[in-house]
């Protein structure tokens, strides 16, 4: 989870990799109205968000009932949005990449190809909450490479080889 920009698909693919989980950007979960908002300077608001992240959390269920471990990217800005995501369930964790406006601010205007314009990071960050100890996050710092970035995420889940079960989406 974090702002756009932050790192999460680049992150979270290699962390699926190096665990030998499924992978979901969460990008692609969106409605091509909300992708069509974004891509000409308008933030979404909860209502378009909702239906995405319905979507998500449907992705994640059918992880859990099938025992296919997931990692999915989601910027999970609120905490309602991360409870929606949760449903209650304690083995959904969350990876908060956090870093400065600065930092994220540089890393989108060198990125190509990406609907989200760098004119809508302040509303992620104004829309920010970032989670709290109770949800016991694992928060990394961006500034490193996605490497050690996940290598800081599997340490503190406590796993290092990959998991028997793998497959895509």
């Amino acid at each position: 989870m974090g702002v756009s920009g932050s790192g999460k698909t680049t992150v979270a693919s290699k962390l699926a990799e190096h665990l030998g989980w499924n992978f979901a950007e969460a990008d692609s979960f969106h409605s091509p109205a909300n992708v069509e908002k974004m891509r000409s300077g308008v933030p979404l608001t909860d209502a378009d968000r909702w239906p995405w992240l319905e979507a998500i959390a449907a992705r994640i269920g059918t992880a859990r009932r099938d025992r296919k471990p997931l990692v999915v990217t989601c910027s999970a800005l609120k905490r309602s949005y991360r409870d929606r995501l949760r449903s209650g369930h304690d083995d959904v964790r969350f990876v908060y990449l956090q870093g400065s406006y600065d930092t994220v601010v540089g890393r989108m205007a060198g990125r190509t190809g990406h609907y989200m314009p760098p004119s809508l990071l302040q509303s992620q960050f104004d829309a920010l909450e970032e989670p709290t100890s109770d949800e016991a996050p694992i928060t990394v710092p961006v500034d490193g490479t996605p490497e050690e970035i996940v290598t800081r995420v599997v340490d503190a889940l406590g796993l290092s080889a990959p998991h028997p079960q793998r497959r895509s989406g």
